[in-house]
């Protein structure tokens, strides 16, 4: 059950950013999100990461999406914890992958939404490509 409803969570991400519906996307986000891992930052909330959606779904920045693999680290009744392989394809041909920690809970609402993701480093990247 867990990883239907994670491949069903990434389809949604993917789907939503494709189409440019940031209302949507937003919707699998929760607004108690905390992301790490990125340089220069912290980490990111809820409020910075819908700004830049909003402007790279805008602009039309983001022409692809993709996950590669997927290993569940820990599940309980309301959150699943994973690690998947990240690919975004920017509208001017830049590639960023990346592999991606995330934690999904089940809200009150009964919505599964990222309330946490954590940008893996290249070493645990590379470990986490190697076992695929």
């Amino acid at each position: 059950m867990s990883e239907s409803t994670v491949k069903t969570w990434l389809a949604n991400i993917v789907k939503t950013a494709s189409e440019g519906d940031h209302k949507s996307h937003m919707d699998l986000i929760s607004k108690k999100i905390k992301l790490v891992g990125v340089p220069g930052f912290d980490s990111i909330g809820y409020e910075y990461w819908s700004n830049q959606c909003l402007h790279d779904f805008n602009d039309k920045l983001i022409a692809e999406i993709q996950y590669q693999g997927l290993k569940i680290r820990a599940e309980s009744e309301d959150r699943i914890m994973f690690i998947t392989h990240e690919t975004v394809l920017s509208s001017d041909g830049t590639k960023n992958q990346q592999g991606i920690e995330c934690l999904l809970e089940k809200e009150e609402d009964d919505h599964w939404r990222l309330v946490q993701q954590h940008l893996l480093g290249e070493d645990e990247t590379n470990q986490f490509l190697a076992k695929l």
